[in-house]
């Protein structure tokens, strides 16, 4: 099984604890002692699936054009064309694009949901073929948050414009919102709720996993920020801890300032001291927060689907969506399963994501019972 690197483990162990565990960890508190991890769950290969094909590409995204960290617009795309592909010109199919979280890339996610195994898996056990996408979202302070800034560039535009168009004009795809899906883990989840309440008439299904980020966050304790303004002032994240850093990361994706060199960016506190304006342009980028602006925009949706591990820290804020999905009488369906962050990623992805879309999106084969 694979190895669950640190920075991975760390978005649903750190992230998730909120300011006023930092604060305790930062003046020295002991902290409390965490639940054994369970096991990686990961499907074994399945005897005689027929392979995929992976194919590497870049992508130029103009929404990403002249942003102030000086990020590359040229992505790295991973994207698995089902096994029919090549043996029916005249086939075209649904697309599912599939967002990685923080602090990794998309190559690294790959190895954490065991892609293409899993894809393969999926179809030979009668999930209809798809093409799945990947694109690298990998920032200067390690993720873009798959949002708009004039620091990061306009992720939220790339994943939802940029992207959809380049594949649907060089891959035979059903070019329509009724045959492309969005999901994604941990700051996927996030991007894939974001992304999807603000861009409806681009998809049609969404399937959040463990999405973090969605409630709204205070000012972080002294000591780390402390440490946030110094790398802000320095231009540079490199060496900070995880939650420092992917503090940062938010900041530049969330409240960018262009007349703020080297960084970019307006921080959550000044001198250690908190900045209400600033937390509450953060606010702003909380889906908790935004969801009820677009209920309108969720009722369009044919299917919602919501999970988490649980012993992720990230359960309740993932509960608390669906509670207010339910409240407004938007269709969506919950499982909060046994696991931590990551320990189930693999046979989600095989065993729950795949085949929803499979139900979900126009234009797949004849569909089994699963």
């Amino acid at each position: 099984m694979a190895r669950m690197t640190s920075s991975t483990l760390a978005i649903g162990t750190l992230l998730a604890l909120g300011a006023a565990s930092a604060a305790a960890q930062a003046t020295g508190a002991a902290p409390a002692t965490p639940p054994q991890r369970p096991p990686l769950v990961v499907p074994d290969p399945v005897p005689g699936a027929k392979p995929v094909v992976t194919e590497r590409i870049k992508v130029h995204g103009a929404s990403l054009d002249g942003n102030l960290e000086g990020d590359s617009p040229d992505r790295d795309v991973i994207v698995y064309l089902p096994p029919s592909y090549a043996t029916s010109p005249g086939r075209r199919y649904p697309v599912l694009y599939a967002l990685h979280g923080y602090s990794i890339s998309n190559e690294k996610w790959t190895t954490e949901i065991r892609t293409p195994q899993t894809i393969e898996g999926a179809f030979a056990t009668g999930t209809p073929e798809m093409i799945v996408v990947i694109a690298n979202a990998q920032t200067k302070h390690n993720g873009s948050m798959y949002s708009n800034s004039a620091t990061t560039g306009n992720w939220e535009d790339y994943m939802a414009h940029d992207l959809v168009a380049y594949v649907d004009a060089h891959y035979r795809t059903i070019a329509r919102r009724e045959s492309r899906g969005i999901a994604g883990h941990s700051m996927g989840g996030y991007g894939t709720v974001r992304i999807a309440m603000r861009h409806p008439d681009v998809y049609s299904a969404f399937y959040a996993m463990s999405p973090c980020c969605m409630s709204a966050r205070g000012a972080p304790p002294a000591e780390m920020a402390k440490k946030i303004e110094a790398a802000a002032e320095s231009g540079t994240s490199e060496g900070l801890d995880f939650m420092t850093r992917a503090t940062l990361a938010s900041a530049a994706a969330w409240s960018p300032n262009p007349k703020a060199p080297p960084s970019y960016v307006d921080l959550p506190t000044k001198d250690g001291v908190a900045q209400p304006s600033v937390l509450a342009r953060w606010a702003a980028n909380a889906p908790l927060a935004m969801v009820d602006q677009y209920v309108a925009n969720l009722r369009r949706y044919k299917a919602i689907a919501l999970d988490v591990g649980d012993m992720d820290r990230l359960k309740d804020d993932t509960a608390e969506l669906h509670r207010i999905l339910e409240t407004y009488g938007i269709a969506n369906s919950f499982e909060l399963y046994h696991g931590d962050h990551v320990s189930n990623v693999a046979d989600r992805m095989q065993n729950h994501v795949l085949p929803f879309f499979g139900r979900t999106l126009e234009g797949t084969a004849a569909r089994r019972t699963r």
